[in-house]
């Protein structure tokens, strides 16, 4: 089964950059004069005594019993200018941010507790602007966002189910072209939904798993579903046979188009999701690891691209006033352009292998632009809480 990687993106610190966007970056390395803040239940902000312009870090100790995270916000409005996550009890962890004038005050959510707001300090003498900032995303933000994604999965499955229907037919009549062209219809719809995979839960594994861990390897009685055929297909294993394989895709994913109405999607996966896809884009595709005969990599790249559009689609609404669209639908066209420059003139794909040099690095530098342009969405729309 394929699992979502983080790579080298996730850290402790958040911080926000010029562009409007959040990035993660390596802890701050603290001196014996930065000011310590505490945190935890009872004693929030506290420690903040020589307020001053500029860049600064602050070193945020966890004083409580439970792990917490602390944030730094304008307490009127809510805006959030840098953050620290999961800072254990009895820890300390640092936080680099840049301030302008203006009023300021940490925020402290430690587990199992109402967020809780510190003094407030007033800066002056300083820039009229401080570092890049966003308002902070709630789970209500998220609700519309999460149904209207439902909606687009739901009728994702609904044609999944009639192209696997067509799937299953072709193999049964024993035309292995037309089983071919088949599955790549429906292998790439449901490359689509990959914002919902989590929900899907081990009905995922059985559609679109691999056999990686798997003691048999492809022979093994596990491997199942689109890689399973594929890998059937693509190496002339006889279509009577594979007409068992087929079979049971269709049937697995009538069974999660059945079951999907009753799965939740977490509110923290759209983002993250976003990002995920592209990054794991870049781990098996761009590699060919899950390439089982067909050479469609970049047909499923592209695919995930679709995807990572969808879900971006529906965020819009919260991402509008935090994040540079323009330019995340600028890399979005330049990585489909470059995918789609793999496409042969007969509506083939050339494998990954077959990439010349000059091709496979345009494509590598599209994808891996977009990736790093995503990773702030994952961050930006991870709900907090506020109250």
């Amino acid at each position: 089964m394929r699992r979502w990687v983080w790579g080298s993106g996730v850290l402790a610190v958040v911080v926000l950059a010029a562009v409007g966007v959040v990035v993660w970056r390596s802890t701050a390395r603290a001196s014996g004069g930065d000011p310590v803040i505490t945190v935890s239940r009872s004693s929030c902000g506290q420690g903040w005594t020589d307020p001053k312009p500029g860049t600064q870090t602050f070193r945020l100790r966890n004083t409580g019993a439970v792990t917490a995270e602390a944030d730094l916000v304008d307490p009127a409005t809510g805006t959030v200018f840098g953050e620290v996550e999961g800072i254990g009890s009895g820890t300390t962890r640092t936080l680099e941010v840049t301030l302008g004038n203006g009023t300021y005050a940490f925020r402290c959510a430690p587990e199992e507790t109402d967020p809780i707001m510190g003094p407030s300090v007033r800066i002056t003498g300083g820039d009229e602007r401080s570092g890049a900032a966003v308002v902070p995303v709630t789970r209500n933000d998220l609700l519309k966002p999460l149904q209207d994604y439902k909606n687009y999965v739901g009728g994702g499955l609904v044609t999944l189910g009639t192209e696997t229907d067509a799937l299953q037919a072709a193999v049964h009549s024993g035309d292995r072209a037309a089983s071919e062209a088949a599955w790549l219809k429906a292998h790439l719809t449901y490359e689509r939904l990959g914002a919902a995979y989590d929900a899907f839960g081990d009905t995922d594994g059985a559609i679109n798993g691999t056999a990686d861990g798997l003691p048999g390897g492809t022979a093994d009685v596990d491997f199942t579903g689109f890689h399973r055929l594929e890998n059937g297909l693509w190496h002339n294993e006889d279509m009577g046979a594979l007409a068992a394989v087929a079979d049971r895709l269709a049937s697995d994913v009538h069974g999660l188009g059945d079951s999907f109405g009753d799965l939740q999607i977490d509110p923290n996966d759209l983002g993250l999701r976003a990002h995920e896809i592209m990054e794991n884009t870049l781990q098996f595709e761009l590699t060919a690891h899950t390439d089982y005969g067909s050479g469609t990599n970049l047909a499923t790249a592209l695919a995930n691209v679709d995807g990572t559009r969808a879900v971006l689609d529906v965020l819009r609404p919260v991402l509008g006033s935090r994040v540079n669209m323009s330019e995340v639908d600028t890399w979005l066209d330049r990585t489909a352009s470059a995918l789609r420059s793999a496409q042969r003139p007969d509506g083939g794909w050339t494998p990954v292998a077959r990439l010349s040099r000059e091709q496979h690095e345009k494509i590598d530098g599209a994808v891996s632009g977009l990736t790093e342009r995503l990773a702030p969405i994952a961050a930006i729309t991870s709900p907090r809480r506020v109250s």
